[in-house]
């Protein structure tokens, strides 16, 4: 038998052949655009294309896309120092983002703690929350999103995709209904009576008070479908919370920093959370997320139980403060609110002239479409053909729900009268070819 010894082979041996490396086929990606640069509302391809990006990164490029003072600001602490690993050695940006994020922050939440995803300041949300209470059990809703590690993800009923193929997940988790109101074919209030009731029922039944620790709620569904959580249900969660000691979360990942044309999405209701989680849009796309608290129920984290590596990081901290400056001095918020009432009033106009077309609904710049066909069940292929179809009219898009039938838009909060007309037209040019 003749033996090949591989170790011969010389570098330059014909029979030696470069490895090629991949991306993991495991990610999917939802267009073909492989990114020049971008400005603004908009991305020019590599194929010489501009695309105006109603995606932000999933609501992360608040500012849009390479604001030019979020840039500075992100270039001049580059050429300070990038890396200050803040439970080391503590650094301005830090210290700074901190100051002017409370002057966002809800009243009473004044503490922060740092990481760099939303997943992770999901996990140091509950994990501070259970210390708090000393109680082992976390109730959560259905259709929400909160991450794809396995605390965030236990916590997660989007989609199966988030959660499934790596049990076992996390224990004490409890998931209540979410007043959906379109997929129950009701009207809100009934669709909230009906959730509180059974929210009140799983606390009576399989989480008792005494053993639950918080409820976690999305003040907007993200990949749940794009769903403002009607204020009552915000408001009935509080008074649970109060009445029973149980720490109330909301997850603002997605949400907040203006997006829903308030700067909390809660601020639509009179409820306020015990722990306010922040990520997608609070640095115009450097990775950085927080909670935030009431500095008597953050002392009472058991010590060393927050920290890491990357936590807070320099040049995304100062991005992050000049995030908030442009979101403020540029209107941000109120621009938000402007261009989704017309984007929002476009889209329902839309709606009139397609049955396909079962809800069209949002806050501010976070709003949707829901496909449906003719028995009115979820229609997840015209969702995935509108989707596919925008990126030839120049107008880039994402889908999400349950059921895959959702199409989210979600411009930046720079965007501008002619953008949000520009893209209704692309949106009325694909909608005509795809359904």
């Amino acid at each position: 038998m003749q033996i090949v010894d591989n170790l011969h082979f010389g570098p330059h041996d014909e029979r030696m052949t470069a490895p090629t490396t991949h991306l993991s086929p495991a990610l999917k990606q939802a267009t073909p655009v492989v990114v020049d640069h971008a400005l603004g509302s908009w991305i020019h391809g590599t194929d010489g294309n501009r695309y105006l990006d109603f995606t932000t990164g999933i609501g992360v490029t608040s500012t849009g896309h390479c604001h030019p003072r979020v840039v500075e600001a992100a270039r001049e602490q580059v050429g300070k120092i990038i890396h200050a690993q803040y439970t080391t050695v503590m650094h301005k940006p830090l210290l700074a983002l901190t100051e002017k994020l409370g002057e966002f922050l809800p009243s009473g939440l004044d503490s922060v703690f740092y990481a760099n995803s939303g997943s992770e300041a999901v996990e140091a949300a509950i994990r501070l929350a259970r210390m708090v209470t000393g109680r082992p059990n976390i109730i959560a809703f259905h259709g929400g999103f909160h991450g794809r590690t396995v605390a965030a993800a236990s916590l997660t009923t989007a989609g199966t995709k988030f959660r499934s193929g790596f049990s076992p997940i996390m224990g004490g988790v409890h998931i209540a209904p979410f007043p959906y109101a379109f997929r129950y074919g009701w009207d809100i209030d009934t669709a909230v009576a009906f959730a509180l009731k059974e929210l009140d029922y799983l606390l009576a039944t399989v989480s008792s008070p005494a053993d639950t620790a918080a409820f976690i709620i999305e003040p907007v569904l993200g990949d749940g479908g794009y769903l403002q959580t009607p204020p009552a249900f915000l408001e009935g969660l509080r008074r649970r919370a109060d009445q029973h000691g149980i720490v109330f979360i909301v997850d603002e990942v997605q949400a907040g920093v203006g997006r829903t044309g308030k700067f909390w999405g809660h601020q639509h209701s009179e409820a306020t959370p015990d722990i306010v989680i922040t990520a997608k849009g609070l640095a115009s796309g450097f990775p950085i997320s927080a909670i935030a608290a009431s500095t008597e129920l953050m002392s009472k984290a058991w010590p060393g139980s927050q920290g890491g590596t990357y936590g807070g990081n320099a040049v995304a901290a100062a991005a992050a403060v000049a995030t908030l400056d442009v979101v403020r001095d540029e209107g941000l918020v109120e621009n938000a609110a402007k261009q989704g009432t017309a984007l929002l009033d476009g889209l329902q106009a839309l709606k009139g002239q397609y049955p396909a077309i079962g809800d069209a609904r949002g806050l501010g710049l976070m709003l949707a479409l829901e496909f449906v066909d003719d028995n009115g069940d979820p229609d997840a292929a015209a969702a995935a053909r509108v989707q596919q179809t925008a990126i030839s009219e120049g107008l880039l898009l994402l889908t999400c729900g349950g059921m895959g039938n959702v199409v989210r838009v979600i411009p930046a909060l720079v965007v501008t009268d002619d953008e949000i007309a520009e893209g209704l037209d692309a949106i009325a040019r694909t909608l005509k070819r795809a359904l």
